[in-house]
């Protein structure tokens, strides 16, 4: 075990240490989460950044080389590479995180804050990565969200294989959020309540014909046709999905009332639909394509039809300066000139 050292929350950011190493992160941490920070930071050697006082999280970081690939952009996928490859830890309670984010946030907000940082990231320590092994990034060569991005990044994410899925998903397999009704309720059941709370808001009736775009697995499909009584077709661009959806179909006997259609939404050619729903899809239709979306979606359901569109949405950010814009492509080019991004 090595021995602990701890550099105080107002140490200056020149060298502290007999490492260099250690000082450079040091540096690079603080200027990223600027003080009062609410966590606590452990280097890989045991050196520990303290919070400004008590803190219920600790990032561990793991190697010298950690911090340079984490903090790479794109930061939404570099941090989760991190993570699998064993670069870093979140010990503690994880929802503190929070505001130790919106701290990161603050400390970028200016050219001349961004100039820096990236001059502290251009100092941090490398090493090999040695770790876990990560998946292969996915390379989309078609234009980004064409029909062939599509089928592209779907058959990278979703075609990895069912029994990866089901090694994480409930029993249906369904793949977004649960409704959970009490702390020690399992996936299962919370999946299920989540399928009928869906088939409510629809207001399903029997004898209806249900439409759903990006089945997955076939659990909300089948859920319906079986509890509600309707006609469901569920469409899907995963080989995969679409194979084990449909023998699922087969298993619960509702070939009669269920097809699973492997292919695009956009191209079915059955358009007369008196209930329309899309779970955790319509993330992945780009904001330039949404009314191409909506549109469809509205050609394919009856009049006086409902639709149920479930997703994840995020405010836009506000537009920047052009001065803004400028130093951040100027930083970006900069970073990427060292031949190390």
């Amino acid at each position: 075990m090595p021995a602990m050292t701890t550099l105080a929350p107002a140490a200056p950011a020149s060298s502290t240490t007999a490492n260099p190493d250690v000082d450079r992160a040091a540096a690079f941490l603080r200027r990223l989460f600027p003080e009062p920070r609410p966590f606590h930071v452990r280097l890989w050697e045991g050196t520990v950044l303290p919070a400004d006082g008590p803190a219920a999280i600790t990032l561990a970081v793991h190697t010298p080389g950690a911090l340079r690939r984490m903090f790479r952009l794109p930061l939404e996928v570099r941090l989760g590479e991190a993570y699998l490859r064993g670069d870093f830890d979140l010990e503690g309670d994880l929802w503190e995180i929070g505001p130790a984010l919106q701290a990161a946030r603050r400390a970028a907000s200016t050219p001349a804050e961004l100039l820096a940082l990236a001059r502290l990231w251009r100092a941090l320590p490398r090493d090999g990565g040695a770790g876990r092994a990560t998946p292969e990034a996915a390379r989309l060569r078609a234009r980004e969200h064409s029909r062939a991005w599509d089928r592209e990044g779907i058959r990278y994410h979703y075609d990895a294989g069912n029994d990866f899925y089901a090694l994480f998903l409930d029993e249906r397999m369904v793949y977004s959020c649960a409704y959970f009704a009490a702390a020690d309720e399992d996936i299962h059941t919370a999946q299920a309540r989540k399928l009928e709370h869906i088939c409510r808001k629809l207001r399903l009736k029997p004898g209806e014909r249900l439409l759903d775009i990006g089945c997955g697995w076939g659990g909300l499909v089948i859920h319906a046709a079986r509890e509600h009584g309707v006609h469901a077709v569920g469409v899907t661009l995963s080989e995969r999905q679409a194979e084990l959806a449909g023998q699922r179909v087969r298993d619960a006997g509702l070939q009669d009332r269920v097809r699973i259609e492997l292919g695009d939404y956009r191209d079915l050619a059955d358009a007369s639909f008196d209930k329309v729903s899309s779970v955790g899809m319509f993330e992945h239709v780009g904001p330039a394509r949404l009314p191409e979306y909506f549109t469809h979606v509205h050609r394919v359901i009856k009049p006086g039809g409902l639709f149920m569109n479930h997703g994840i949405g995020n405010r836009p950010a506000p537009p920047a300066s052009a001065a803004r814009r400028m130093a951040r492509r100027a930083v970006r080019r900069w970073v990427l000139g060292t031949g190390h991004y």
